[in-house]
Parts: C-alpha cells; structure tokens; sequence
C-alpha cells in the first residue's frame, strides 16, 4: 500500500478527533484555535509521504496542529488591519514636492542675483533691516546717514528684488514701520 503514513494518521485523527479537541484547547486557550488547527492538520496531512517515518500518530498530529496554531498567532500578531492601512494611506506628506523645492531653489538664485545687483548701502539696508530685525534708527545711526535715507534706500532695495523676481511688491496696510 503506497500511502500507509497517510492513511494511519488520518485513521488516528478521525479516532481521537475528540481527545485532540480537548488537548488542544488546554494547551493553546482557545477552542476555535483548536478546530482551526486540527483542520488544517488534516488538510496537510495529505502531504505526508511514507518517505517520512512515523512512530507516534497521535505526537506527530498533536505536534503539527500546535505548531500550525503557532504559526497562525505569530501571523495574526503582525497582521495589520485594513483600519491601520487606510490610516496610513491618508498620512500625508507635508514637505515640499520635488517641483516647489526646484522652485524654491531657483527663487533663492534669483533673490541672491538682485541683492549681489544692488548698490552696497541699499543692500546693507535691506540686509540689517529686513534679515537682522535692527531698527532703522540704529542702522541710519550706524551709517551715519539720515532715517529717510535708510527708508528710501530700503524702499529702492525691495522694489529692485521685487522687479528682479517678477513678484508685485505689497504693501502693508499703513505703509511700511521703520521708525523705531
């Protein structure tokens, strides 16, 4: 007879298919886990070959359920849900694309262009009040010229970045606060 193994252990699973239920239950907690498993035991026993020596029946039945039961709570512990996929679909990504980095990075030439363009008080006005946060006073104070000269020179500076970058300048309501 060409599938003794098979047939001995699918006799010896049908015969104590009870007892195994019970068995297993104990062991794994769960009697769902131990219908499940012992299905698919059945199932996988058609796989046996008489090639494969078996001494125990019920061991290697035993075994084999206990370790498909295993095999599917490691498998249903790194299952994720369709719960946590959808979240994760609906991250979304707040850094820049590609496209506006590029263009970002074409704006940044363009600003260094105009101000490297500018006259060196304009652009030393621009720079103190604009980039450093100081006040017109102290910058008109520290280069020795008149407050307007510092506004005037901060006007001609963001209207010549302005022009150069192809953006409208804006004004603020209530013009522009250099006094301090």
């Amino acid at each position: 007879m060409a599938d003794i193994n098979r047939v001995r252990l699918r006799g010896q699973l049908i015969e104590n298919y009870d007892g195994l239920v019970r068995k297993l239950t104990r062991r794994l907690g769960s009697s769902d886990f131990a219908y499940e498993a012992l299905h698919e035991t059945f199932v996988r026993l058609d796989r046996v070959t008489d090639s494969v020596t078996v001494r125990s029946p019920a061991d290697y039945i035993f075994r084999t359920a206990i370790n498909i039961a295993k095999d599917r709570q490691k498998a249903q512990n790194h299952r994720v849900s369709v719960a946590e996929i959808d979240a994760l679909l609906d991250i979304s990504d707040e850094g820049p694309d590609p496209a506006r980095v590029a263009e970002a990075r074409s704006e940044i030439e363009g600003f260094k262009r105009a101000l490297a363009a500018l006259p060196a008080r304009p652009r030393e006005v621009l720079h103190s009040v604009a980039v450093e946060g100081v006040p017109a006073q102290a910058v008109a104070e520290r280069l020795q010229v008149s407050l307007r000269t510092v506004e005037n020179d901060l006007k001609m500076a963001l209207q010549h970045c302005a022009d150069c970058l192809d953006h409208p300048l804006k004004r603020r309501l209530g013009g522009p606060r250099l006094r301090s």
